[in-house]
């Protein structure tokens, strides 16, 4: 699970900026370099499988987005998330539906959150060559679903998830 917090300058317009999952990856690249050279602050917040199996997929993505919260170099004025109930923030705080399609700070975050854990994917294909992470990213595609069933999981994947271990409790695949 990764999340990204991010603060816009408001005198800066970063064009294209959208829903990272609109984006294609060659798009999301460069946005994430325009993003790092012109945002006030940005941080990301990661959180292992193990952690997710363990407190559940919406407490791991409010911990991640804590995490990236606590990263970042100032304090937040306002945060404004893609829908999600945290209650407890210390943060004025306000939940927009499709947020990543609404609003430019949220649609930086989404991009930055995706490229970070695009990149650990890739990474982890090193690692973990046979599982394929570095076409599919971790995501849920046949593919995977079939290395899962030929070579088991790895440490990389979530227990919790259906279909990585048989009888398992069933979440929605989130991250």
């Amino acid at each position: 699970m990764v999340a990204g917090a991010v603060v816009l300058r408001p005198d800066r317009r970063i064009p294209g900026l959208d829903d990272s999952k609109r984006l294609l990856p060659d798009e999301r690249a460069r946005l994430f370099g325009e993003i790092r050279r012109h945002a006030i602050a940005f941080a990301v917040g990661i959180i292992d499988a193990a952690t997710i199996d363990r407190v559940n997929i919406l407490q791991a993505t409010r911990l991640a987005m804590g995490r990236a919260l606590q990263g970042l170099r100032l304090e937040p004025e306002l945060v404004l998330s893609d829908w999600i109930d945290w209650r407890g923030l210390p943060y004025p705080h306000r939940n927009l539906v499709k947020g990543d399609q609404r609003s430019a700070t949220v649609a930086a975050a989404s991009i930055v959150a995706k490229v970070t854990r695009d990149r650990i994917m890739e990474e982890a294909d090193r690692e973990f060559p046979q599982y394929g992470f570095g076409r599919h990213k971790g995501y849920a595609t046949e593919e995977h679903r079939f290395t899962l069933a030929k070579y088991g999981p790895c440490p990389l994947h979530r227990r919790c998830f259906n279909g990585v271990v048989p009888g398992a409790v069933q979440e929605e695949l989130f991250d």
